[in-house]
């Protein structure tokens, strides 16, 4: 199970039904949290300075329809 519990951007943004793009800028924004949300891959890096991140889709999921859930009720309100 644990092996399971890290994925690529890509198949997390799949599985989540956003872009990678939109994905990253959550991640960047701090929406998604480092150790709980997505984490560095401990793989090798051709660019260690900008390393892949996994996430963590199960806590993604989470907090994204949280963060959009809210960000409904506040256009709403």
């Amino acid at each position: 199970m644990l092996g399971d519990m890290w994925s690529s951007s890509e198949l997390t943004s799949e599985k989540l039904g956003i872009t990678e793009i939109k994905l990253s800028f959550l991640r960047e924004n701090g929406i998604l949290k480092p150790g709980i949300h997505w984490k560095s891959s401990p793989l090798g890096q051709k660019k260690p300075w900008k390393p892949k991140a996994l996430y963590n889709i199960k806590m993604c999921r989470e907090i994204i329809n949280k963060f959009y859930s809210e960000e409904n009720y506040n256009i709403a309100a």
